[in-house]
Formats: C-alpha cells, sequence, structure tokens
C-alpha cells in the first residue's frame, strides 16, 4: 500500500495519460474532467481528509477514468469505476494499461442504481444537469447510499467575473466556499452533512457543436460530504 505523499504535479502529469472519450454525447455531459481539476480534487481527499489512501473507493460516472485512476495511483485499497457507457469503459479500460494500473481498478459497464455495496468513499463528477435537469441529483442519491464520504463536483452559483479573477489570482487552486441552499438541504434531506465546499476553476475545450467558443471556464465547487 503506498503511503508516502505523491505530489500534485506528478498526480497531474500521470491524469494528463488518461485519453478522453472519443466521441462524447452531450445528453450524457460527457465532459471529461481536466487533469488540474482531478489532480486537486483527489489531493484534497487524499491529504486534507485522509479518504483515499488504504480507503475502498468508488467511482460513479467514472467516464475514461481519471478519478478512479487517480485513486488507485494514491494508494487507495481497492478502486471500482462504474459509467453507462461501454465505450467510456473501454477506453477506461485501454487508461489503466497506459498508466501502468491496469491490476488497480476494476471496470464495471452498467448504471449506477446497479451498484449495491458499501464503500469509504466515493468520488464523482456527475452531469451537472445543463442538458437534462436534475440529472446529478441520482448521483448524489446512490452516493449517500453506497459510502461514508462523497467528493462530488457540481456547478457553482458563482459566475462573477471578479471572483473568477480572485481565484485566478489567488495562487492557491482552490478557495473554501459556502454551499448552495439547495444542495445543502437536499443532502440534510438524506441524512448527509455538507463537511466544506471548494470552489474550482474548470476549463473545458470547444466539444460540442452548440459551444460558442474555444474554450470555456467556469466555476465548479467541489462538496465534501458525510453520509449519516
Amino acid at each position: 500500500m503506498q503511503r508516502r505523499i505523491v505530489r500534485k504535479l506528478d498526480l497531474e502529469m500521470l491524469l494528463s495519460q488518461v485519453a478522453p472519450h472519443p466521441t462524447p454525447k452531450p445528453s450524457l455531459e460527457q465532459y471529461t474532467i481536466p487533469a488540474d481539476v482531478a489532480a486537486t480534487m483527489l489531493h484534497i481527499a487524499a491529504y486534507m481528509h485522509n479518504d483515499i489512501v488504504g480507503k475502498t473507493v468508488l467511482d460513479l460516472g467514472c467516464g475514461t477514468g481519471r478519478l478512479a485512476l487517480g485513486a488507485a495511483f494514491l494508494g487507495a485499497k481497492q478502486v471500482l469505476g462504474v459509467d453507462v457507457d461501454r465505450t467510456a469503459i473501454n477506453v477506461a479500460s485501454e487508461n489503466s494499461v497506459r498508466t501502468g494500473l491496469r491490476d488497480k481498478v476494476q471496470w464495471v459497464a452498467a448504471d449506477i442504481d446497479a451498484v449495491h455495496r458499501k464503500f469509504d468513499t466515493v468520488l464523482q463528477n456527475p452531469p451537472f444537469g445543463v442538458q437534462r435537469r436534475k440529472a446529478d441529483r441520482k448521483f448524489l442519491e446512490k452516493a449517500l447510499e453506497t459510502s461514508k464520504v462523497v467528493y462530488s463536483l457540481h456547478k457553482s452559483l458563482q459566475k462573477d467575473k471578479a471572483f473568477i479573477n480572485k481565484l485566478k489570482g489567488s495562487g492557491n487552486p482552490f478557495v473554501p466556499v459556502f454551499p448552495s441552499p439547495f444542495l445543502k438541504n437536499y443532502v440534510e434531506e438524506r441524512d448527509g452533512k455538507i463537511r466544506c465546499v471548494y470552489a474550482m476553476l474548470m476549463v473545458i475545450p470547444h466539444m460540442f457543436h452548440f459551444h460558442t467558443k474555444r474554450k470555456h471556464e467556469f466555476v465548479v465547487d467541489l462538496y465534501v460530504i458525510e453520509s449519516e
């Protein structure tokens, strides 16, 4: 089991080797999480909250595997990646070979409803609900049902340019923020408790026909949620 602290730069370099989805579907909001955001999220989970090393980890809606593979690289005891898209799972499997982590992660092509066992930690970058309203709620419910602690990315309410510029110039890849009142109530109604929320800047390239910019930058919030 890996106990040494892995530099975030080394983790980011590994995650940059993870190939994205070759034919992403807008309806599934298949945006590959950027390597820098994934590395920050994993570092927070591993070294600020001790929820990766030696733990059983589930990546819900794993896509091509960045979060799952990052958790394995950091020293998770067992990692499972689940995605409804078989193409994504096939690419994730190829990525596990490319990164030398083939024997560290199991992949399952299935709807997340198929998961019934318990894990220590869930990592997820769920659909934000832009194409399908409320798409993220199913992921939150399953995450709370199957784990002790959840790390979940959600589109932030922070859209102010001044906030984005502050985040860019802070020298820190994340800043603590308050949770969305809606998500706070939603989590608490399901016997969860939000431990903390971190705002991060996410940049995605032009991917779909309805994208009008070469790249799109926006703020995402990383929710750290305890399941009671």
